[in-house]
């Protein structure tokens, strides 16, 4: 009773791959394009990092902001970088999230 299903499930599975594997390349490759073409990366210098969970609050504070991506943060460095979409947001508003969270964030040239 078992194996119809399974067997209908497989060919669901196989003509809904055969679908997506004909997705024109030149049109997935437009939409990242676009997507890359949103996002900045912007470099901030971090203050007061001291422990390890510094790092952690800077970057929940700046991944709280509407338009931010991503922010990864390096504690030996004292910098976060963020990827953000700059007609969200700016890095304004970032170093701001940053600094209210007590670690004043300025952006970096």
């Amino acid at each position: 009773m078992k194996r119809p299903l399974v067997i209908t499930a497989a060919a669901a599975l196989l003509s809904i791959a055969a679908a997506l594997a004909m997705t024109p390349l030149s049109q997935a490759s437009a939409q990242s394009t676009t997507a890359a073409a949103e996002t900045v990366t912007q470099t901030f210098a971090i203050e007061n990092m001291t422990c390890a969970m510094c790092p952690i609050t800077v970057r929940k504070a700046m991944e709280g902001v509407e338009g931010v991506r991503s922010v990864e943060v390096n504690f030996e460095a004292k910098i976060a970088t963020a990827m953000f979409d700059p007609s969200t947001t700016s890095t304004a508003d970032i170093a701001a999230a940053s600094t209210n969270a007590g670690y004043p964030a300025k952006p970096e040239s």
